[in-house]
C-alpha cells in the first residue's frame, strides 16, 4: 500500500497540513513532535515525491458570485483512448467544469460545474457540452447544498488500516 512508504510522521505532517496548510514549519513541528529544520526537510521530500501536489485556499463560491453548483453525468459515443483524451482536454480548458473524473459503468465521465446562475450554466451547456465532439447524452443534476465537503483523504482510516497490517 502507497501510504505504508511513509513513516507515522511523514503521515502526520501530511494530516496536518491537510487541515491547515497555512501553519508555519515551526508550528507544524510542534504538532509532529520533531524540530524544526527536519521537519522542513521531510516536508520539501513529501513535495518533490509528490504526496504534497499544492496549497490552496478554500474559497466560498456562493459568497464570490456561483450560485450555481451542477453534476453533469457525460456519455461518450466512443471510449477509444484518444477520444478520451480528448475529452479531458476539452474540460481543462472549459472554466466552469471545476472537477472531470472518468468513471465506469454507465457514465463515462462525472463534471461538477460552477456557474454565477442557471442561464450561464445554460449557455455552457448547450453551446459547449451539448456539442462537444463525441459526447452522446448528458444529465445534470443541480446541487441544493453541500452535506460535506472534506478535502484529501482519511488519515485516521490510513493509521487504522496501517496498524492492523502491522
Amino acid at each position: 500500500m502507497a501510504g505504508s512508504r511513509l513513516d507515522p510522521i511523514d503521515r502526520k505532517i501530511l494530516a496536518e497540513l491537510q487541515a491547515d496548510g497555512r501553519m508555519t514549519n515551526v508550528e507544524l513541528a510542534k504538532r509532529v513532535g520533531i524540530s524544526a529544520p527536519p521537519c522542513l526537510r521531510r516536508v520539501r521530500t513529501l513535495e518533490e515525491q509528490g504526496f504534497i501536489r499544492g496549497y490552496h485556499a478554500e474559497v466560498d463560491a456562493r459568497a464570490l458570485g456561483f450560485e450555481v453548483q451542477v453534476f453533469a453525468m457525460v456519455g461518450l459515443n466512443s471510449q477509444a483512448e484518444a477520444d478520451l483524451s480528448a475529452f479531458e482536454d476539452r474540460c481543462r480548458a472549459w472554466p466552469l467544469v471545476r472537477e472531470c473524473h472518468m468513471l465506469n459503468g454507465e457514465v463515462d465521465f462525472m463534471l461538477k460545474c460552477v456557474a454565477p446562475d442557471l442561464s450561464s450554466f445554460q449557455s455552457f451547456l448547450t453551446g459547449a457540452l451539448l456539442t462537444a465532439p463525441n459526447v452522446a447524452s448528458v444529465k445534470t443534476s443541480l446541487v441544493i447544498r453541500d452535506a460535506k465537503d472534506d478535502p484529501g483523504v482519511p488519515f485516521d482510516v490510513l493509521e487504522e488500516r496501517l496498524s492492523v497490517e502491522a
